[in-house]
């Protein structure tokens, strides 16, 4: 579905159509690849996941993926260092630590 850019996918919703008009998901699979002959063709699935999502975000773009958070290499070598100092604690059990660490040297905030 990389291939797909957001007007193919707009085009996918027009296929689709709506209200008493609109297209079974396989026939728009049929439509799709007789107008674009060139490209690979979809599957029922592909076309499900591009009406879900324009139905719960109201759009076709591209969603960013959540991705891990960095860590920068300060935090890096703190954390080797307490696991240096003792070796049997867990890796969670350290960024629990630093993350209480953290919020401590943020200070209070009094409202």
């Amino acid at each position: 579905m990389s291939y797909l850019t957001e007007s193919l996918k707009i085009e996918i919703l027009m296929m689709i159509g709506y209200g008493d008009r609109a297209r079974t998901q396989c026939e728009v699979v049929r439509l799709f690849r007789e107008t674009h002959p060139d490209l690979p063709p979809l599957n029922q699935g592909t076309i499900s996941k591009i009406e879900a999502q324009y139905r719960d975000m109201g759009h076709v773009r591209k969603v960013p993926s959540k991705r891990q958070a960095v860590v920068d290499d300060d935090t890096k070598l703190n954390l080797l260092l307490a696991l240096e100092e003792n070796p049997i604690t867990p890796a969670r059990q350290l960024a629990r630590d630093k993350s209480r660490k953290h919020n401590d040297e943020q200070g209070e905030r009094f409202h």
